[in-house]
This record gives C-alpha cells, sequence and structure tokens, in this order.
C-alpha cells in the first residue's frame, strides 16, 4: 500500500481532510528540478487531531466514497 507524506489544505467537510503532496524529481531531457503538487481527500478520525498546516502521513485504502481513496494515518509535525 502508498504511503504519502503532505500537509493538511482543508478542513472544510466532515471527516475529509484535503492533504496536499508535493513532488521533486529531475526532467530527463532538460535535466531541470520539477515540482508538482497533488490534493488527495483523505478520510480521519476524532483519534487523530489535525489542524490546517499540519504534516501528516496517509495510505492508500479501499474507496470510501466517491473521491475518498486514503487515510490520515499519523500527524508528523505541527
Amino acid at each position: 500500500m502508498k504511503t504519502l507524506q503532505g500537509t493538511v489544505t482543508g478542513l472544510n467537510t466532515l471527516q475529509t481532510a484535503k492533504v496536499s503532496v508535493v513532488r521533486h524529481w529531475t526532467h530527463p531531457i532538460y535535466k531541470k528540478q520539477v515540482v508538482r503538487t497533488k490534493a488527495y481527500a483523505c478520510h480521519y478520525t476524532d483519534a487523530v487531531k489535525i489542524a490546517v498546516g499540519d504534516e501528516v502521513i496517509i495510505k492508500e485504502s479501499k474507496p470510501i466514497s466517491k473521491t475518498k481513496r486514503f487515510v490520515v494515518l499519523e500527524k508528523v509535525t505541527k
């Protein structure tokens, strides 16, 4: 199962957190550093206390809803 680390950018809906994951890599032809950001809708419960701006670890899971495919495992830092 895939685990990623990202920043919480939104807590607008109940038990759903929007987490932005930043990915860096070198372009194979131009040899330039490329940065891409992707936002994931993640399920969380009251067991994990998170706020906007927290660094969290998310893990792939079975589909919870139409867009939620990840679950918040733990908070890394604030």
